[in-house]
């Protein structure tokens, strides 16, 4: 049996991180394929369009100036541009080109993470969103719940009228605690699939300090019954949630340089590559299949604020090069851009192993 438990284990491991590479790869695909996109439109000469990381497993094709490659290393993609770090007198150089033009392409790859994050999230607040329901587990004697019959299995689907969509925040339980000592209108659904509308009056706010709760159950969220929303209220609904990813991400980043300027040592505040996809593969097994998508629309939105960060080789970081080159009218030579731009790949690349450690130290108590 442990065998069998072994087994299903790695399998499960193996999907998780298929799952997890595809995203990756997809994402940042996604986000070379808007540099690409405004470098043809701007009339700089893209050598090669590439899946993954060299070495080269197959040459997919070419359109007679770019070269569109599949790559061994499933952790992304890239473009290469004639001259995008310096030393080409290619007029149709990335260098060569005026400096709005360059910062448009540099900023093409961020807008196109931003673009798919929103699609997700308009298309989940369109079809995909379910509401969250309270799945009764327990029933504490003499509770509100109890008075009025609840049992272990029946469902919460609305309170005063009011349902909860999956991805705003609040659920059955929050509303409950906002309105404790209330009177309240419960829909329910019991397992074997009726419904009925019952009226409680929840346990006062000392009862819930005490530790009782509002309504005297523990309960799961499950997903109800889909949310429906007009095309104009889920673009709506994207674009906000689109909005609140970004900051959520801002937030976590400002968090970061807290922690690293008050304790280096101490483990921080955010996951890398291996924590990322301990969560995906948490949501791909527990949570329902909306979640996973959200989840992606939520790491898109990370991909494009991480690449705007004024820090090279990252997009923000070329662009800061760029405006200096601008101001010093071209003044920084090829071989120090090449070198800006490995010194920090070389830090973002140790910055990842120190993250990395964290992920594996917080696994490993996990389990």
């Amino acid at each position: 049996m442990s065998g069998l438990l072994n087994l299903n284990g790695l399998l499960n491991s193996g999907v998780t991180l298929v799952v997890f590479l595809a995203i990756l790869v997809g994402l940042v695909v996604a986000h070379e394929f808007g540099h690409f996109i405004v470098a043809r439109l701007a009339g700089v000469r893209v050598h090669e369009f590439g899946i993954g990381f060299p070495p080269r497993a197959a040459r997919l094709g070419s359109d007679g100036e770019t070269e569109y490659t599949l790559n061994w290393l499933p952790i992304g993609g890239f473009v290469r541009l004639e001259g995008e770090d310096g030393g080409s007198d290619d007029p149709r150089s990335f260098g060569r080109k005026s400096l709005p033009v360059r910062v448009a392409i540099l900023l093409a790859g961020v807008f196109m993470n931003l673009l798919v994050a929103l699609v997700i999230f308009v298309v989940i607040a369109a079809a995909l969103e379910p509401n969250a329901d309270a799945q009764v587990e327990t029933v504490s004697p003499g509770s509100p719940a109890a008075s009025i019959g609840l049992v272990p299995g029946d469902v919460i689907t609305a309170i005063d009228g009011h349902t909860f969509p999956y991805f705003d925040g609040e659920a059955p339980t929050s509303y409950t605690l906002a309105h404790a000592g209330d009177r309240v209108s419960l829909a329910i659904r019991t397992p074997s699939g009726s419904t009925r509308q019952l009226t409680v009056t929840l346990n006062g706010q000392a009862a819930v300090d005490a530790g009782k709760g509002a309504l005297g159950i523990t309960a799961r969220i499950v997903p109800g019954s889909i949310v429906q929303r007009s095309p104009v209220q889920a673009i709506q609904v994207g674009a906000d949630r689109t909005v609140q990813a970004c900051g959520l991400i801002v937030g976590a980043l400002g968090q970061l340089v807290t922690s690293i300027a008050r304790n280096p040592g101490a483990a921080p505040p955010v996951s890398g590559p291996i924590g990322i996809a301990e969560t995906v593969g948490t949501v791909r097994t527990e949570a329902p299949p909306v979640v996973l998508l959200w989840l992606i629309g939520l790491l898109s939105a990370n991909l494009a604020i991480v690449n705007v960060l004024p820090f090279p080789p990252l997009d923000g970081g070329r662009i800061v090069v760029s405006v200096l080159q601008s101001a010093t009218r071209n003044r920084i030579s090829a071989s120090l851009e090449s070198a800006t731009y490995f010194v920090g790949f070389m830090l973002l690349f140790g910055f990842l192993i120190w993250v990395s450690y964290f992920d594996l130290v917080r696994g490993g108590a996990g389990s």
